[in-house]
């Protein structure tokens, strides 16, 4: 993880920690990694998610990417995934999305990406941080007619809505489903997409104001949408975080369906029909153990990475594996796309229970451990310290063998937030429970 950039871009407090000085900063160090070499203009594809500051932060980007004579196409609000797809669609060399994914109003972030659609490696992430950071480099004002110009492409979005009709063999017709937006980049695109297919799809929380963005709906607050699909007699309930690049989902009966579900849900739909290479599933360490279990039964095969969708990728493009994902619903179709995108996730699971003729209940059969979280709010400086603090590391081992082979301890600073997230997990709750709660305990004496 490095100096600005963590597992998912830059992030902080808009205007406060990430000041428009500094996105113009990163805007102009990115142009200029990006451009090396070339002998024309760079093209950046822009986005952005519904947040109050991603006009300003947006604007400051732009700023600093024509101050080094780049072109800049505007694509406005748009889900992370459609500037990742879009990046190829309109032949640009990197993208960049203005968004803090899940994260309150008051955050926003910088996610950068390279001209094929993926995440920037860390090397080229260390030469932005090089020049923002360490003033290291020379990088090239352009006067005169040599300063870039930005552009808007208006058919983003059905340009978006399109790429993801054309991963899906099958309508949607007869299928009754809620649809979650989080008042964020899911307000744009959601009704046209799943119309489209033909569902009869029931939008909410699709009417973003600015501070409303995963305000008690969407993928990180999914009660509203279980007890909305529930009441109503739905099929089925989507729900996306702010810049749609997760999805959750929950059943008829209004359970929730986790990302662990979906991936072996979608996997073993995968393998048997040939499209799961090497039968292999990529997932992280804090993937549920029944997930493991899961395919140990239906002959998969199951690859951990670290925390975040970053990762996940580096394996699958290391060993040219094309299904993984997270818990959280950052689900990667590498045959569509090169990142999570929560739509696509949810139109291949919705497809699946049409052409299975299955309720998502009956094709829910992971069984899942439980699993506790403890989030202690730290300092970033802190988020460091704890690497080297012995209490805390003789906490955690504590707690590991009080576990035992019947659970694991995951204890790590978060790569986007100011905090040291504790998980634990295993067969008895009241044991992880009490495990979690001591951990975080000494985590919060020593660093909160």
């Amino acid at each position: 993880m490095g100096r600005l950039f963590g597992t998912d871009g830059v992030r902080g407090v808009a205007n406060t920690e990430l000041t428009c000085e500094l996105a113009f900063k990163i805007g102009r160090a990115a142009a200029d990694v990006l451009s090396h070499g070339m002998r024309r203009r760079p093209v950046f594809v822009l986005g952005m998610d519904t947040r109050i500051s991603s006009d300003m932060l947006a604007a400051a980007v732009t700023a600093g990417l024509c101050s080094v004579g780049a072109d800049v196409i505007s694509v406005d609000v748009i889900p992370t995934p459609a500037v990742a797809y879009l990046v190829g669609k309109y032949k640009a060399d990197a993208g960049i999305m203005i968004s803090a994914s899940h994260n309150p109003y008051e955050y926003n972030g910088i996610k950068v990406f390279s001209g094929d659609g993926y995440k920037l490696p860390d090397a080229l992430e260390e030469q932005v941080e090089t020049i923002v950071i360490d003033k290291q480099g020379t990088v090239e004002i352009k006067p005169g007619t040599g300063v870039g110009k930005r552009t808007f492409e208006s058919g983003a979005v059905k340009d978006y809505v399109e790429h993801l009709r054309s991963s899906v063999p099958n309508s949607l017709e007869g299928l009754k489903v809620a649809v979650d937006c989080a008042n964020g980049s899911a307000s744009v695109s959601a009704k046209q997409l799943f119309e489209s297919l033909g569902a009869e799809a029931t939008i909410i929380n699709a009417s973003p104001n600015g501070e409303n963005i995963n305000v008690n709906c969407g993928s990180t607050h999914i009660e509203g949408l279980a007890a909305f699909v529930r009441d109503n007699g739905f099929d089925a309930g989507v729900a996306f975080d702010g810049d749609a690049d997760r999805c959750l989902c929950v059943d008829e009966k209004g359970n929730l369906i986790d990302g662990d579900q979906i991936m072996a849900i979608c996997a073993t739909d995968l393998a048997e029909r040939g499209k799961l290479r090497n039968k292999t599933v990529v997932g992280t360490i804090l993937t549920n153990f029944g997930f493991g279990k899961f395919c140990e039964e239906n002959g998969l095969k199951f690859v951990a990475t670290k925390v975040g969708d970053r990762f996940v990728l580096e394996e699958m493009l290391l060993n040219e594996y094309d299904f993984g994902g997270e818990q959280s619903g950052h689900i990667i179709f590498r045959d569509f796309a090169t990142t999570g995108d929560g739509q696509l996730t949810a139109i291949q699971l919705l497809s699946l229970m049409k052409r299975k003729g299955k309720k998502l209940s009956e094709m829910a059969a992971m069984k899942k451990y439980p699993q506790v979280m403890r989030n202690i709010r730290v300092s970033n400086d802190a988020k460091v310290l704890y690497y080297t603090n012995r209490k805390i590391k003789d906490a955690v081992e504590a707690g590991k063998k009080t576990l035992g082979d019947d659970g694991r301890v995951v204890v790590r600073p978060s790569g986007t937030e100011p905090l040291i997230r504790v998980m634990t997990e295993g067969s008895d709750i009241s044991v992880i429970d009490r495990v979690a709660d001591e951990i975080a305990e000494v985590i919060t004496a020593e660093l909160g």
